[in-house]
């Protein structure tokens, strides 16, 4: 057990959203388990990413934030943290929003971003800030929390996403009748419309993915009406017939995404699912910068870098959007990468 800046034996994870920042969480709480066991971690977070957090090994306590309740909201975590004493609390969100949670859990120890990232004066909040620092990767920002309480790097960094037993059977289920090919897990759209790729494009990859390279295909998402509306155009425009696979619920995208063997996909959760479980992922990039939020330190190889320009240097500090990027990604991108992803598919069904 590492001898820590503040006393953290009950420790407060604040990090409400998004789905990916959540993932990028987890080797956090593993770091902070592992230096000792003993230690009792709660994360406070918001109704959808918190199935991200069920049946995992590290977290002992969720408590769920409901802001979309106002105030009301408010009243229930307040009464949800009464009755828990925590030593630390580590906010991993820049938002106003994570104020309230930070403020609620009456850690005598608040740690987190400084004014520098920190936006809406959230960093009032903490009494414990981060060194400014430059903008880096989601995940090496997250990393710098350990380095502050003198908790030791994990290398590697594990996630140690978990199923349950049932969702394990209901997986094996799923899979059993598509398991003669690759499964490629296609994810038509993210939150963001600005991020998304187009419907049209789509249907030839899923075209060229059936036909050409002997691989199944299969559309995951959630239940949202924009994306079923993008999965429907590519199913209507697709001569081979993906498997419809999106519904409701994370942790069934989850255990779709653990169980593929390939991910293509824009800027967007299950990408961060995918590097969780080792599944090897093609990330389309052009409204967002892919050094700040692509999968962390893996396939790099198989990104779509629309949004560095030519002839520069990829930048991590970079956290513009861009606009018009998007459309520069082609079909014929995407199947290049899926050539590359080759040895990496063959590796991940044992070949």
């Amino acid at each position: 057990m590492s001898e820590l800046r503040y006393p953290s034996q009950r420790v407060c994870i604040v990090l409400l959203t998004g789905l990916g920042d959540v993932i990028h969480g987890l080797p956090i709480v593993n770091a902070l388990k592992d230096d000792d066991p003993a230690r009792h971690i709660t994360w406070v977070v918001e109704p959808m990413p918190s199935e991200a957090l069920l049946h995992h090994p590290s977290v002992d306590e969720i408590v769920i934030y409901r802001k979309k309740n106002g105030l009301r909201g408010l009243r229930d975590l307040r009464r949800e943290l009464a009755g828990h004493r925590f030593d630390l609390t580590i906010n991993l969100n820049v938002y106003v929003k994570s104020a309230w949670p930070t403020l609620l859990s009456r850690a005598p120890h608040r740690l987190g971003f400084g004014r520098d990232r920190a936006a809406e004066g959230t960093w009032l909040a903490a009494n414990h800030h981060l060194a400014p620092t430059p903008r880096r990767h989601t995940q090496d920002l997250f990393l710098l929390f350990l380095d502050h309480l003198g908790v030791p790097r994990p290398d590697p960094l594990e996630w140690r996403i978990t199923l349950s037993d049932e969702e394990k059977r209901a997986q094996a289920e799923f899979f059993a009748p598509l398991r003669d090919r690759p499964v490629v897990a296609i994810v038509p759209a993210s939150a963001n419309g600005k991020k998304d790729w187009f419907a049209d494009r789509y249907a030839r990859v899923v075209d060229a993915l059936e036909r050409d390279f002997g691989y199944r295909t299969m559309l995951i998402g959630g239940p949202g009406a924009r994306e079923q509306g993008i999965a429907r155009e590519i199913v209507e425009r697709a001569e081979h017939k993906p498997v419809w696979a999106l519904g409701d619920g994370v942790r069934r995208l989850m255990w779709l995404v653990g169980g593929s063997d390939l991910v293509i996909g824009p800027d967007t959760g299950p990408l961060h699912i995918a590097r969780g479980f080792g599944v090897p992922a093609i990330g389309m990039f052009g409204h967002t910068n892919p050094w700040r939020v692509g999968p962390y330190r893996a396939w790099q190889d198989l990104w779509i870098d629309r949004y560095t320009d030519p002839g520069t240097p990829p930048d991590p500090s970079n956290f513009t959007a861009k606009l018009g990027r998007m459309e520069q990604i082609t079909p014929d991108d995407v199947l290049e990468r899926v050539r590359r992803a080759a040895p990496y598919v063959a590796a991940r069904r044992g070949g």
